[in-house]
């Protein structure tokens, strides 16, 4: 018996009853949400956020900065990386939230399942219903709700009036949902804007993105802060700069690394601000620093994979999965490798709806060697050596494994030369499950 085995068991018997995957309309949940009494019109304010890479991130700063605050706060991400339980962290006040406990989580999925009485649903609609049956029942000051795809029609959509709307930082990734350019994919993030509630716009690196996002603000009346043009970060002195119309803000760089996560907390920062909160420098600082995001660039420095890694080894763990992850990755391993060279070896698994070759790509002229791994906990990843042969085409080196097991053992035994490897765990959140499982450190 494991504590998560009240909410595994109800949502495993959703699972033989319903889809798993995505079915973008806002009927099906909006009745179901009406058969519970609507608790998404119960919520404290919310803030909403959409994005490609860099939405959860985001989440983990402003819930950090609120929290240091003293303020109560609900977070919803998606997906898990090891337990259910993660999507669903309720507010206390005084002390920083906790994961919903099993017979809770439990129960508000039970009573969803009645709610909903066997019309056809998915079941990221009933667990998207039960974020709000959760955060309607437990008070608490603020909530953060991540969009789980796309934004226009994703089930957090039902959100009538945010506080504010953010979008990260938008790339190609779930062409068959979103479409196959970065402006319609903009478009469909852009779908939670609303009229009257603050749109705040994260760092863009596609211009064609940026004036999507800028036009869909401005059509539906939600007044626009853009990055770069109504607030910034940079680094200076070591230290990370936000600044806004307000002025300027010193803070310490952040905990979570890769020059990409500056981008991450100046959109938590003008995000909580346009959402009205007043949070003090303290509140800021501390919130910078303590952040944590598991699985997005974590270092890992214990547990049994680590053990088996040649002495003196770092040991990284990302679940980016599309090309814009791999650039972000890309970068910052490139920045650890100015500061301290070291032989980089990547061990990738990913899903077979992915772009392997783009995420690859940012990897070319860095990496000695990738080593391609099956996912253990879905059937819908690309086999070993189908991505050895996307990692071939994007000009790596690449050899199939049967496992991380097996990739770090033919490391240790390959390379006996110092600096001792960085090895990189990535490709997947599915795979950064595995590892943290494997090693024992699952969110907390």
């Amino acid at each position: 018996m494991t504590d998560d085995t009240l909410a595994d068991a109800e949502i495993a018997a959703l699972m033989l009853r319903h889809p798993k995957g995505f079915d973008l309309s806002l009927d099906r949940i909006a009745r179901l949400l009406e058969a519970l009494g609507n608790p998404q019109d119960k919520l404290p304010p919310v803030i909403h956020v959409a994005g490609t890479n860099g939405k959860g991130s985001t989440i983990a700063f402003a819930r950090a900065m609120l929290e240091a605050e003293g303020l109560a706060v609900h977070v919803h991400t998606s997906p898990h990386l090891v337990s259910w339980h993660e999507r669903y962290r309720l507010g206390q006040r005084g002390a920083p939230g906790r994961f919903v406990d099993d017979a809770t989580l439990a129960d508000a999925i039970h009573r969803a399942a009645i709610a909903n009485d066997g019309a056809p649903i998915t079941v990221f609609e009933i667990l998207t219903a039960v974020t709000f049956l959760l955060f309607s029942e437990h008070p608490a000051d603020m909530a953060l709700v991540e969009v789980g795809l796309g934004g226009r029609f994703d089930a957090t959509n039902v959100i009538r009036q945010p506080a504010a709307a953010l979008v990260s930082t938008v790339s190609l990734d779930h062409q068959s949902y979103l479409g196959d350019r970065v402006e319609l994919i903009a478009a469909e993030k852009a779908g939670i804007f609303k009229k009257g509630s603050p749109a705040v716009i994260g760092q863009q690196g596609d211009d064609g993105a940026l004036d999507t996002l800028r036009q869909r603000a401005a059509s539906v009346g939600a007044p626009a802060t853009i990055y770069g043009e109504d607030f910034l970060a940079y680094e200076e002195h070591g230290r990370l700069v936000f600044q806004d119309g307000g002025g300027l803000v010193d803070l310490p760089l952040p905990r979570l690394p890769g020059r990409h996560q500056l981008a991450n907390a100046a959109l938590a920062i003008a995000g909580v601000r346009a959402a009205g909160v007043a949070v003090s420098d303290r509140a800021l600082e501390a919130g910078v620093t303590a952040a944590e995001w598991p699985g997005r660039l974590q270092r890992i420095t214990s547990g049994p994979l680590f053990d088996m890694a040649v002495p003196g080894s770092e040991l990284w763990l990302d679940g980016g999965h599309n090309p814009g992850a791999g650039t972000v990755v890309a970068e910052a391993i490139a920045e650890m490798e100015d500061k301290s060279p070291r032989p980089l070896f990547l061990i990738a698994g990913m899903l077979s709806t992915k772009d392997p070759v783009g995420f690859f790509d940012a990897f070319a002229g860095m990496a000695r060697h990738v080593f391609t791994v099956p996912l253990r906990t879905t059937d819908a990843g690309l086999s070993p050596d189908e991505l050895a042969d996307a990692a071939f085409d994007a000009g790596l080196d690449a050899e199939p494994c049967d496992s991380v097991e097996q990739a770090i053992r033919l490391i240790s035994t390959g390379w006996t030369s110092r600096p001792a490897p960085r090895i990189v765990v990535c490709g997947s959140l599915y795979l950064a499950g595995e590892v943290l499982r494997a090693s024992g450190l699952s969110p907390r």
